[in-house]
């Protein structure tokens, strides 16, 4: 999932809980409505799901507490820790990321929070085919992150962070790849899936993908 970003991930293991419940001012509005939006990922998914950036174990919490099935994936292995221990062992969190995991079958939903923008557009294309060839009709995507209405958005983004003051914001926004609803909906219709756009506050939006 952008393994380039793995140092990143280690570093931020300890302090995502608090950074998520808005303890951190320069990212309080990424995670404004931050259970809600967990809330409705997991609401959106069914069956077996498979959960990228598993992270510290929130939005895990919230499909098992729906019943479901889940495999998590995560390539922090601080991250994992700190996972198996909220989740009190009750899931598999296994060492891999959006384009490389290990095989899985009879997957019905693949859901992540805030980690697709580690890959690049061409490498969100790659992942999309990929699990586009894993579901069977009816199979969803429920992806959670920031995304732009337009690339002139996302510019705008940036340019507001660096006026408040908010430099590490604004550098994830310009060193991460953030994309654009557009480009996202051609990528799920190009791959066989109808696709659907929810804003959930000033930055993310939840996209649902359903395999035609």
């Amino acid at each position: 999932m952008g393994r380039e970003f793995l140092d990143l991930f280690e570093q931020w293991a300890d302090s995502y809980d608090d950074t998520v419940i808005g303890r951190d001012q320069e990212y309080k509005e990424v995670f404004s409505g931050y259970e809600e939006i967990l809330e409705l990922t997991a609401f959106q998914s069914s069956g077996h799901v498979v959960e990228f950036g598993v992270g510290t174990g929130n939005l895990t919490k919230k499909l098992l507490a729906r019943g479901l099935i889940v495999t998590g994936i995560e390539p922090s292995s601080s991250m994992r820790e700190i996972a198996l221990q909220k989740l009190n062992n009750q899931v598999v969190v296994l060492d891999g990321d959006f384009l490389e995991f290990p095989e899985i079958k009879n997957i019905d939903t693949f859901v992540s929070t805030y980690a697709f923008h580690h890959l690049t557009d061409d490498e969100k294309a790659f992942a999309v085919e990929k699990y586009s060839k894993l579901l069977s009709k009816g199979g969803k995507i429920v992806f959670a992150d920031t995304m732009y209405e337009s690339e002139e958005d996302y510019y705008h983004a940036i340019e507001k962070a660096k006026s408040e003051g908010f430099h590490n914001l604004a550098n994830d926004l310009e060193t991460e790849y953030y994309t654009t609803i557009p480009v996202l909906k051609d990528i799920l219709e190009n791959n066989g899936f109808s696709v659907s756009f929810k804003k959930c506050n000033e930055f993310v939006w939840l996209m649902e993908g359903i395999k035609r």
